[in-house]
């Protein structure tokens, strides 16, 4: 059976709940974020302010800097959770097969969905209706064969609107698309496709499957099929934590790594805290994130199933170093976790 699978993608979700519950904010530009004095970063922003340049992730002394009125509010995360759960319970009108993505975008698997005269096409209208009208909210949608083509969909008509492409469509419909729009492609890989002169689907298709692999080992399988239009991914519906860590972004930066361990310390004491709610989970590595002053970042790791402090005073400096003298703008401290069920004894080597 032909799969058919929506993206659903709200719109500005944290900044159009803020203009919702407070009309002021309707008509001018407009983030949540953290409070440029305290060196916040901006959560999302709204049209108007992504009109001047400010997007997601951006530091909000920057994003004032590009949009002097902008007005930027504290982030309400319980609040958003809540509304993300109710349009959560929507989508389960019409499907179970749910994979979120975040509070504010998931796929839907309505393949054997009976509303709606089993139309997926009109099933993402009657969501988009529902939240609207329920909700006071707007989303973009993106309906497609499969989840990779559904993403870049819901892109296309923002905001408020839905892309169709069926699935006699796919195939024209990836040709030209840049390579740099297919998720696993960051800015570093997209940097060395170009270099071997490759920027669009259309050039990977010419090069063909057995030359994209060859040249690029499992990137160059993923986008061979991916140049096609192919993606047999299944949703996800149920996840297991593969990780739990903590972070703190400092007012101003700190100059060297003797300074870090003081706020290493109480970050240790919140990660501690977190991992008391995975008592049946083994831990894989201790792992410490640098921020520098140039926001580039390095993380660093170490492999042992004990949580200790002196471990992580330990890899710090080794840390501190790959910045070259920088100093350091974000402190982060985690740990990857076991896969569910395993007991370090299991697989441990007898010397005989």
């Amino acid at each position: 059976m032909q799969r058919k699978i929506i993206h659903v993608d709200m719109d500005c979700f944290y900044a159009a709940i803020e203009m919702r519950d407070n009309p002021a904010y309707r008509d001018i530009p407009l983030a949540v974020g953290g409070a440029p004095d305290q060196r916040g970063v901006i959560s999302t922003c709204n049209y108007i302010a992504r009109e001047f340049g400010v997007h997601s992730a951006m530091a909000t002394a920057y994003a004032i800097r590009l949009c002097p009125n902008l007005t930027v509010v504290p982030g309400r995360m319980q609040y958003y959770k809540d509304i993300s759960a109710q349009i959560r319970n929507i989508f389960r009108r019409y499907t179970e097969i749910i994979e979120p993505l975040s509070l504010d975008e998931a796929y839907l698997d309505v393949t054997e969905a009976d509303h709606c005269r089993r139309s997926a096409t009109l099933i993402a209208k009657e969501i988009r209706t529902a939240i609207h009208e329920e909700l006071g909210l707007t989303a973009s949608a993106g309906i497609a064969p499969n989840k990779f083509i559904a993403k870049i969909c819901s892109d296309l008509n923002k905001p408020d609107g839905q892309y169709v492409v069926a699935p006699e469509e796919v195939g024209e419909f990836v040709k030209d698309l840049p390579l740099k729009k297919i998720p696993g492609v960051g800015k570093v890989t997209q940097k060395r496709l170009e270099k071997l002169g490759l920027y669009t689907c259309a050039d990977i298709r010419a090069l063909g499957k057995s030359e994209t692999i060859q040249l690029l080992g499992n990137l160059g399988n993923l986008l061979a099929k991916r140049a096609w239009g192919i993606d047999d991914r299944e949703l996800t519906t149920t996840w297991v934590r593969k990780s739990v860590s903590v972070e703190r972004t400092f007012p101003e930066d700190i100059h060297d790594s003797v300074s870090a361990i003081e706020p290493l310390t109480k970050l240790f004491k919140q990660l501690s805290e977190r991992l008391t709610a995975y008592p049946d989970r083994e831990i894989k590595n201790l792992q410490v994130k640098l921020k520098f002053s140039d926001f580039t970042q390095t993380t660093i790791e170490r492999a042992g199933a004990d949580l200790q402090l002196d471990k992580y005073v330990e890899l710090l400096p080794r840390a501190w170093e790959r910045g070259k003298g920088q100093g350091i703008r974000l402190l982060g401290l985690g740990v990857a976790l076991q896969d569910a069920g395993y007991r370090t004894e299991d697989h441990q080597l007898t010397l005989f």
